[in-house]
This record gives structure tokens, C-alpha cells and sequence, in this order.
């Protein structure tokens, strides 16, 4: 938000001084990192071809696109009938589909206060939106479907998954605003929100964060049963202060009580990372500067997985 401009106007001889006030008040939107977007596009499509081939691959999506009107050949579903040309033809016509290839990627992102830990000038959520917008770009430039879900206490925006033309514009007008919240996040809601809403078996990019295995397992239900409907990548943050404090040499006795704390702290982590995966969750934990390469490698190695 830019204010208005105030001149202050002087006489020659520095006698008179006369302030001018010019109506310039003006709200300027401050859209995530672009340079970030396109580095990462170049880098994605770069690792993608080195697995060019042909191999078998299982779908997690289940839905069809229309392809044509044929005519009926026996062992055709006769539920594709095609009633209408059927009358106009005088003879027996099917609508044909094929297996839908885009499938559906949402970044869901976290917006509760534990999104709001600075690192290097820029909040955990602010990483996130960045990542988020990389991410975007780079599921519509392989054929899938972006969309995008941000939530704290509520479900602040919700956009359906597409991958025409204008839709990573929708999501940089979505992201740009995004603000952390104060309260904590209800998973609750988001899980109802996503069955209710998200109907198509999808990937679910959830940017969010665990500092204690206490707060994972309060939602671990939650999690397990979002991962049950689709294909979850719980994406979350190493402190990485706890790590340089973990490193550091102790010498005297309150050296050795913070960093026996610090050795304690950063390995909940770990224990975090070690419990989602047992419970089938795909899990990314990362310090947030490698935020943005770890998910997109995520991504790339689940598509070439055959698992999207």
C-alpha cells in the first residue's frame, strides 16, 4: 500500500514554504517469485526426459473423455448407447471415450500460525506460496490439471483443478493475497471440504509444518484418511537452526544443555518423517531454500512411478 505524495515547495530566497498533498494512495499487488517459476520449469523438463520409454503404468484417475460417435459392435457397453443419433441413423451408435490423461494435482497449503517461522527474510508460508506458483506451472506444462487449496481455521480459497489457458493466471490472483492466520489449522475441515468437493482420485500437495510429533499425531486420522481418497505428499519444514545448533561444539555446560535440546528438537523431525511413511504417506521433509526442487522432484519421480 503506497500512501499519498507530500511536496514541500520553497521560495528563492528560502523565506515561504507551502506543503502539497497529491492524492496518489494506491494498493500495488505483489505477486510470488516468477524468476523461481520459470528456473524451475527449465529444470523439471530437463531430469523428466532422462526417463523417456515405454512402460506399463497404472492411473490413479478414473474418469473418460468423449471421443466420438461410432457405430455399435458387439461386445460394445451398450450403457454408451447414444440414443439420439441412434434414432437419426436408423441404426445402433455408441459414444466412444478414452482414458482421460491429465489427472488432477491440487498444492493445498496450510495458512495456521506455524506457517509463520521466518527463514532468511521470507515466512514459511510465503516459501510455500513461491513453491506453490513453480509447482503450478510446471503440472500445466505436463499435461495435468492444476488447481489449488489454502486453508487455517477455514477455507480461506478453493480452485478446481483445469488446465486451460488462463488457470495459472487464477492461481498467481489467488496466491498474491495470502496472509498467515493467528489460529490453528483445522484439518477437520479440510478433509470434509476435499471429499465433499474433490470427487476424481488426485495428488494432493500439502504444504504445512510439524515442530512436534504431538501435533502430527493430533491429526494423523485426518491425514491417513485423505491419503485413503488420494495420493498425499505431506510436505513440511526442517528448522534449520536446530541443525547448525546441533552441530555446534560444546564447551561449556549451557553450550551441552542447548545442544542436547537442539539434538532432541531436530530429531522429532526425523521421527515425524519416519512415522507418516509408515502409514503409506508420501513425505517430503526440507529445509525451505530446497523447498521448491525437493517437491518438483517428488512430482517427477511419482509421474514416472506411474503412481499420477
Amino acid at each position: 500500500m503506497f500512501g499519498n505524495i507530500l511536496i514541500y515547495l520553497q521560495s528563492r530566497l528560502r523565506l515561504a514554504e507551502r506543503r502539497v498533498c497529491i492524492d496518489a494512495a494506491t494498493k500495488v499487488a505483489v505477486y510470488p517469485s516468477i524468476i523461481q517459476m520459470k528456473k524451475y520449469e527449465l529444470m523439471s523438463f530437463t531430469r523428466s526426459s532422462l526417463n523417456a520409454g515405454i512402460k506399463r503404468i497404472r492411473r490413479i484417475g478414473h474418469s473418460y473423455e468423449f471421443e466420438q460417435i461410432k457405430n455399435y459392435v458387439r461386445g460394445d457397453d451398450y450403457r454408451s448407447i447414444n440414443w439420439r443419433a441412434t434414432g437419426r441413423k436408423a441404426e445402433l451408435m455408441v459414444n466412444q471415450y478414452e482414458d482421460e490423461k491429465s489427472q488432477n494435482v491440487y498444492t493445498i497449503i496450510d495458512k495456521s500460525r506455524s506457517m509463520k517461522m521466518p527463514f532468511n527474510g521470507l515466512s514459511l508460508l510465503d516459501y510455500s506460496i513461491n513453491s506453490s506458483l513453480a509447482m503450478s506451472n510446471i503440472i500445466l506444462q505436463k499435461g495435468d490439471k492444476a488447481g489449488l487449496i489454502t486453508f487455517s481455521n477455514k477455507i480461506d480459497s478453493m480452485l478446481s483443478a483445469d488446465r486451460k489457458r488462463m488457470q495459472l493466471n487464477k492461481i498467481m490472483e489467488l496466491l498474491y493475497k495470502q496472509k498467515e492466520g493467528v489460529s490453528e489449522a483445522s484439518f477437520e475441515l479440510l478433509f470434509t471440504t476435499v471429499k465433499a468437493r474433490i470427487n476424481n482420485r488426485s495428488l494432493l500437495l500439502f504444504y504445512t509444518n510439524f515442530e512436534s510429533r504431538y501435533a502430527m499425531e493430533r491429526v494423523l486420522s485426518f491425514l491417513r484418511m485423505l491419503n485413503k481418497l488420494h495420493l498425499l505428499v505431506v510436505i513440511f519444514f526442517e528448522n534449520t537452526e536446530l541443525k547448525n545448533l546441533k552441530e555446534t561444539k560444546a564447551d561449556t555446560l549451557r553450550d551441552i544443555y542447548f545442544t542436547t535440546i537442539g539434538m532432541k528438537l531436530h530429531d522429532e523431525k526425523t521421527l515425524i518423517l519416519q512415522q507418516l511413511k509408515q502409514y503409506g504417506i508420501q513425505t517430503i521433509l526440507t529445509s525451505p531454500e530446497n523447498l521448491s526442487i525437493n517437491t518438483i522432484n517428488k512430482y517427477v519421480e511419482l509421474k514416472s512411478r506411474g503412481m499420477i
